[in-house]
């Protein structure tokens, strides 16, 4: 306790000096919780886009070798009519699962009658596929029309698409693409409405149509993915290992994939973002490293009589290495507070301000916000008064190993 309000007078006698310093800690504090707010709010929402907003559900099934080589022979890795339907009902008996909805992919030319261009198109229950895409999270919902069960050949084109083709909600357009057998088929679709797929590379060509429609196109009664929803709590790797000898014990084969890892844009961001945070947080960590050096180092060259006063009244070097080790953590602790206050107060701005900006490859605007995160500003408070204790050590040393007799007649 005398230790500690040693350390307290020190640092308020010393005060322009420590409040430099702490605000230097303050500050590194606030932009390390505001950045990591940000990227955790952007991680949600990308995660949110990807199960919901693009359909990708938690986990997807498809026969083994879909992944990599579907696109070469869609055919071979079709899944029947009855292997869908016991596949299907096998997965529902899940505890985990909240639904599950077949897909069926095809590609084509799409025309207008005067302009032809590529697209690709999912085929989905319009049922089971409109609770999967329009289940609203936290504070975020998404406007976009869904299939019509009544409308066996109605279907939804993107916003870029239907621009391109000059189409909109209650037009029409032809699809031409080949059978599972290789041969020509084309069918009339009726333009139900137009959606913004959110990412610029895919707004120009992509369609979400009825999987009947797209079974008729490509001639088939099966489906090549089952994409399953679980419900909040479940966790969609764990959900993968407990499924997969499951499967194999009712002799079904199936390759099962996460969200994660059939969204490579996720990734990719992911992996970009973690390491500018870890490059950012190493900025911080050598600021307030340094900051902490160099206060205590003029503390101790202008404390030096002080410091043999203390010692010739008993204090041995171990305390004197405790004091400003103390002084340090005391300094990191205040500014850390002081951090605190900033995050909550900028973050409140940033929240309440309503701003947006188009992300590179982005079709639409997003909200730029901010989350609070409570145990992460807990555990930096910790992480970083350590930090600064220990980065007391070194000019610590320094004040304990002076002698009595020298300390006392310094000038």
């Amino acid at each position: 306790m005398i230790l500690l309000t040693i350390a307290l007078r020190s640092v308020w006698k010393n005060r322009r000096r420590s409040l430099a310093t702490l605000l230097s800690i303050a500050v590194g504090f606030t932009a390390i919780n505001l950045f990591s707010g940000y990227i955790q709010d952007t991680y949600t929402g990308l995660r949110l886009t990807a199960i919901h907003y693009e359909g990708l559900g938690h986990v997807t099934l498809a026969k083994p070798g879909f992944f990599e080589r579907g696109g070469v022979n869609p055919a071979k890795y079709i899944f029947s009519r009855d292997e869908l339907q016991r596949l299907r009902r096998l997965v529902e008996e899940q505890p985990e699962v909240k639904l599950t909805t077949p897909s069926l992919g095809v590609s084509g030319l799409v025309s207008n009658g005067k302009i032809s261009t590529i697209f690709l198109a999912d085929g989905e229950e319009p049922e089971s596929a409109a609770q999967l895409r329009a289940l609203p999270s936290m504070d975020r919902t998404w406007q976009q029309d869904s299939l019509d069960p009544r409308q066996p050949s109605g279907g939804l084109v993107s916003s870029g698409l239907a621009a391109l083709l000059g189409v909109e909600a209650g037009g029409a357009a032809t699809l031409l693409s080949t059978t599972l057998d290789g041969q020509t088929n084309a069918l009339d679709l009726d333009v139900l409405g137009t959606w913004d797929t959110g990412t610029s590379a895919t707004n120009d060509k992509l369609l979400r149509l009825p999987l009947e429609y797209v079974q008729r196109l490509l001639d088939t009664e099966g489906a090549s993915r089952l994409v399953v929803l679980l419900r909040d709590d479940a966790s969609a790797d764990a959900f993968r290992d407990r499924l997969q000898p499951i499967l194999k014990q009712a002799g079904i084969e199936a390759e099962i994939r996460t969200w994660e890892e059939l969204s490579v844009f996720y990734r990719q961001v992911k992996n970009l973002f973690d390491l500018i945070f870890l490059f950012l947080f190493s900025i911080v960590f050598i600021v307030v490293l340094m900051g902490i050096v160099n206060t205590l180092t003029m503390s101790v060259m202008e404390r030096v009589r002080e410091i043999g006063t203390l010692r010739a009244i008993g204090m041995r070097r171990s305390g004197v290495l405790r004091l400003f080790a103390l002084e340090g953590g005391v300094l990191g602790l205040l500014g850390c507070l002081v951090g605190v206050v900033l995050t909550l107060l900028i973050g409140s701005i940033i929240n309440g301000s309503q701003l947006s900006y188009t992300p590179p490859s982005s079709s639409s605007p997003v909200p730029l916000a901010v989350m609070i995160l409570p145990m992460q500003m807990l555990t930096l408070v910790g992480l970083l008064s350590v930090v600064s204790m220990l980065a007391a050590c070194v000019p610590a040393r320094r004040a304990a190993q002076l002698e009595v007799v020298d300390a006392l007649g310094h000038v």
